[in-house]
């Protein structure tokens, strides 16, 4: 899809999207739209129940005469209301209305009403971007029908008194879009698809092209390095456990110790031995969903060119089951030397982040990483489909991590950590076991279990995105049904904001 920025008045044959907030008071675009249509738009807030609140659509077609095809009037909800997430989201409601509804252009005359705090340029670059999230398609496995799923817009332009500006601000966020669009692509693949060597193979070819050095290690490099929690997961499977390790150079010391994001990589998740139901194994080609915002992120930085050293360091598996499976009470040695009794081997992204954890900080020495994982279902229990969970041992980082998240419409919510939940992963035969054997604090259990594999004196932070990653239903304005590409924005954010040299 095109898009594109243009001064004021500047409207193309398709739909007229204009605005008017809380309380049915029409913007100047929409006051002129309704001037030159004859008061069309205050006859169809009278006949309808619109009032401007967010997400309220009036749709009419255009009077005789005009170049608009149809005048689409939005609700913006109050004034001092509208900042640049409620304008993401109006975009992207418009743009999911009018995606496969037969236009080909629209033209978003969106004023700033007054009490906004935002400038010009930042409402044209947060409805574009709202626009081109929406955008996104996977119908690459769809054989009949296809005129019901694909789109007929093709070109959206957003109008603004600041062209220059906005373009500017556009440059960067759509290299963000791009990174999220590439993990929407991991995780919609279906799994007989996406196997860990395939993802790997995605991720080289697409991040390789952008200046990042790519390297693959497969089980035998692994073994030598002692990952047998990682491998123990993936035995069972008839396709090859990998590592991912993505480096992007881009700080102007190249010395300069990197950012390093490591993600749990499960792309199928069947529990193995401690097998799922087979309603619980639905969805389970989305438990990679963390390898794909890390993947996402590093290409994300490297299109925008960002002025940071990153890692990222992804552990792809698939958790089968087999003669050759891991099987409950076996005991693993992970990269770290600590042991672990694996007393249910579907808890096994916590294994998989172990090793990867280790790697990424005894190889590369970060100012501080974090892990992105699907990991438990008890997150979703205690934040529902909104919030990702955050633990952290770093005040400072998990305060940015809140602030990125809150920007960007990613939010985060914090939960603690503390050595009574340590107690409930301790073993009577290992250093530690991988679940707790009880129902309690299961999401503060798992992180319990990944600290034990962060070095003194590191910034960690984990973001357990069970409930996020994914989503069934369109219950996110920016993302079309099922995969989100969550945490692609909130990393991007969180180095713009603060690790940029």
């Amino acid at each position: 899809m095109q898009l594109s920025f243009a001064a004021p008045s500047t409207a193309g044959s398709g739909a007229l999207i204009v605005g008017a907030t809380e309380g049915g008071s029409l913007l100047p675009a929409a006051a002129d739209a309704d001037k030159t249509s004859g008061g069309s738009l205050k006859r169809a807030i009278a006949a309808s129940r619109f009032t401007g609140k967010p997400g309220q659509v009036v749709e009419l077609l255009a009077p005789a005469g005009s170049k608009a095809s149809r005048i689409v009037l939005a609700g913006i909800g109050k004034a001092e209301a509208f900042d640049s997430m409620a304008a993401e989201k109006l975009a992207a409601k418009v743009v999911a209305r009018l995606f496969t509804s037969g236009e080909k252009e629209a033209t978003f005359a969106i004023d700033l009403p007054k009490g906004s705090k935002m400038k010009p340029a930042v409402l044209a670059a947060h409805l574009a971007m709202g626009a081109r999230l929406r955008s996104y398609t996977f119908n690459k496995y769809r054989t009949r029908n296809l005129e019901e799923h694909e789109p007929t817009l093709q070109r959206i332009v957003v109008t603004t008194r600041d062209v220059a500006g906005a373009k500017r601000l556009w440059a960067p966020a759509t290299a963000v879009a791009q990174g999220v669009f590439f993990a929407r692509d991991l995780v919609n693949e279906p799994p007989n698809v996406l196997s860990p060597a395939e993802f790997a193979r995605r991720a080289k070819t697409g991040l390789s092209k952008l200046g990042i050095k790519v390297d693959v290690l497969g089980e035998a490099e692994m073994k030598k390095l002692g990952m047998g929690a990682l491998l123990g997961v993936g035995q069972g499977s008839e396709r090859e456990s990998q590592l991912l390790v993505m480096r992007w150079n881009g700080a102007r010391r190249k010395d300069e110790a990197p950012v390093a994001f490591v993600g749990k990589g499960v792309c199928f998740d069947s529990g193995g031995l401690s097998l799922k139901t087979g309603v619980g194994m639905i969805g389970m080609k989305g438990d990679m969903g963390g390898a794909a915002a890390v993947t996402g992120t590093l290409l994300a930085l490297a299109a925008r060119k960002a002025r940071v050293n990153a890692v990222g360091v992804v552990g792809l598996v698939e958790n089968m089951p087999d003669g050759k499976a891991q099987r409950p009470d076996d005991v693993v040695k992970s990269m770290s030397g600590q042991t672990i009794e694996v007393l249910n081997t579907d808890a096994e992204g916590r294994l998989v982040l172990a090793d990867a954890l280790w790697y990424a900080q005894t190889r590369f020495k970060p100012k501080f990483v974090i892990d992105l994982a699907t990991l438990t279902g008890a997150i979703m229990v205690a934040l529902g489909l909104e919030n990702a969970g955050l633990f952290s041992n770093d005040d400072t980082l998990a305060k940015r991590i809140f602030d990125a998240g809150k920007e960007v419409g990613e939010p985060v919510w914090r939960l603690p950590l503390g050595e009574a939940y340590d107690k409930m992963i301790k073993s009577k035969i290992a250093d530690m076991k991988n679940i707790t054997g009880t129902t309690h604090a299961g999401s503060i259990a798992a992180a319990q279990f990944l600290q034990r594999f962060v070095q003194k004196g590191q910034p960690w932070a984990h973001l357990d995105i069970a409930g996020v990653a994914w989503q069934d239903g369109e219950k996110k304005p920016h993302a079309p049904e099922w995969g989100v590409g969550w945490g692609v924005r909130i990393l991007d954010r969180l180095v713009a904001d603060h690790y940029e040299r």
